[in-house]
């Protein structure tokens, strides 16, 4: 892999976004992104093979953060990224995961993603969101990516019990599926849910965030 290849730029850039996003709590963007350029030049400079520069530039940046949280008393502790993963994103993963990222006050980093995703949003995921107080922020469903997969510490899996993936930590919610059903059901469904992440915020000690209670629950 060349250094000017788009595998090395996208490897590259996977590391900087991971690092930001997990220790946003104490370093900012830019602070991260400088320690990542200047760590990735000088390998790049000392002659590194590409292929082994991004993982060398995640420890070596991370090791820098451990290094100058010590000295200056911020805060280093990782912010966990959760993985959902349904049938069809279509409803329940979209829902768990804007409701864990809204009652963590952005304090997990949640994703959602389908086995077989089929393009369509279920009306009643951004209406029970709504009677919430939440905006369904990314609603279009998508395939659950590799990158996203390994970089999950907690997997998931919701109503997919032999769903062919391994996570860190894998999870199973066995929760009705909200495919068809009424607004009353996904209701139901909804609070089920709410029920089982303020559980799982709890268990990772994440408390749920000042002015983050829900507006309405049905």
């Amino acid at each position: 892999m060349e250094l000017h290849r788009s595998a090395y730029r996208h490897a590259m850039a996977r590391v900087l976004e991971e690092l930001t996003e997990r220790y946003a709590d104490g370093f900012d963007a830019a602070e991260i992104a400088v320690l990542v350029d200047r760590k990735r030049s000088s390998l790049e400079a000392g002659g590194k093979h590409a292929e082994f520069i991004p993982a060398l530039v995640e420890h070596a940046v991370r090791d820098e953060l451990a290094t100058l949280a010590r000295s200056q008393g911020r805060t280093l502790s990782p912010l966990p990224k959760v993985l959902f993963v349904c049938e069809r994103n279509e409803g329940r993963s979209q829902v768990a995961a804007a409701l864990a990222e809204h009652l963590s006050g952005g304090r997990v980093l949640a994703r959602s993603g389908g086995l077989r995703p089929t393009g369509r949003l279920n009306p009643h995921a951004s209406t029970v969101l709504a009677e919430r107080g939440i905006d369904l922020v990314n609603p279009l469903p998508s395939e659950v990516q590799e990158d996203v997969l390994d970089a999950a510490d907690i997997l998931v899996l919701i109503g997919c019990q032999d769903a062919p993936l391994v996570g860190r930590r894998t999870i199973h919610w066995e929760i009705d599926d909200p495919y068809a059903q009424d607004l009353a059901a996904a209701r139901r469904i909804a609070a089920d849910i709410e029920s089982r992440v303020r559980e799982l915020l709890a268990e990772l000690e994440v408390p749920i965030a000042p002015q983050r209670e829900l507006a309405h629950t049905a």
